[in-house]
């Protein structure tokens, strides 16, 4: 069995990217990994160099920006990845997600369980969304739950919408991946950053999803972290790779716990769920196979 990890990044340093320690965290169990990356400012692709490991494929790309809308670019980037994979099977990472060493041996074990089974199109992860500093995470039923990071190398397998998940063309038609749960957990760290570098990364999506009619330009310089609906302490330990990128970049931030700004919607929703233990319109892009 083989695997194959595919990544993309784009300007990765200047808007405070985890994209070193992403790659790093799968590194371990990738035979290869590929890494796509596009028209930068910064040294993001010096960065990846240093790193030195021989399983490191670099595509240099151009972004798209007429396909900007609808962060349809951040796909395109992804299937130029997933288009160079050699392996049985894809280990799928964004530059703001890192997987904990402890689950690599599960992960592992699951890829080569399901690997004969061509029932089972990748694997499902559980998400832990980080939000404002490294301590705390983001619990609210407005953040998606779960997420599919390991893919069969299929090449009738392609990125969905803005990159989020996958889907497989089945006689031209998107039908969702068939996949297995891992306990396995993804740290999302893209909502972790400093307040002012948090501010320039979403001034700069914006314009991934919105043509420029839509984009009201700020003289905000730094983003609110306030506005959260619900949030928890973080107790569990980060992966050992974000242990100096932590060090490094984390800041103060401390938020009221017993603040929760359940919308009607949740808490609806939270009743419901409480009785049932179904969560009443989640978004689920997966059919997951017993």
């Amino acid at each position: 069995m083989t695997i194959s990890g595919f990544t993309f990044i784009r300007n990765g340093i200047t808007y405070g990217y985890q994209f070193l320690e992403a790659i790093q965290s799968i590194l371990p169990i990738c035979d290869e990994c590929i890494v796509v990356v596009g028209n930068s400012d910064d040294d993001t692709r010096e960065a990846i160099l240093a790193l030195g490991s021989p399983k490191i494929k670099i595509i240099d790309a151009i972004w798209d920006d007429s396909k900007r809308e609808g962060g349809r670019v951040l796909a395109d980037q992804t299937n130029i990845a997933l288009d160079h994979i050699t392996g049985d099977w894809g280990f799928y990472i964004q530059g703001d997600e890192v997987i904990h060493e402890k689950h690599l041996p599960e992960i592992h074990a699951a890829m080569q369980a399901n690997l004969d089974d061509r029932r089972i199109d990748g694997l499902l992860f559980h998400y832990r969304h980080f939000y404002g500093s490294y301590d705390y995470i983001a619990t609210s039923r407005d953040w998606y739950r779960k997420e599919i990071r390991v893919i069969r190398n299929d090449k009738t397998i392609r990125s969905w919408r803005d990159a989020q998940g996958f889907r497989k063309n089945v006689n031209g038609k998107m039908v969702k991946l068939r996949v297995k749960q891992l306990d396995a957990f993804v740290n999302h760290y893209g909502w972790a950053r400093p307040p002012k570098v948090m501010q320039s990364k979403n001034n700069y999506f914006r314009r991934l999803w919105h043509p420029d009619s839509e984009i009201h330009e700020t003289n905000v310089d730094s983003f609110d972290y306030s506005g959260i609906d619900v949030l928890e302490q973080f107790t569990d330990s980060h992966p050992a790779v974000m242990e100096a990128f932590i060090k490094r970049v984390n800041w103060e931030f401390k938020p009221d716990l017993t603040i929760k700004r359940y919308s009607v919607k949740n808490r609806i929703s939270n009743f419901v769920e409480g009785l049932t233990g179904w969560r009443m319109g989640e978004y689920k892009n997966y059919e997951i196979i017993k």
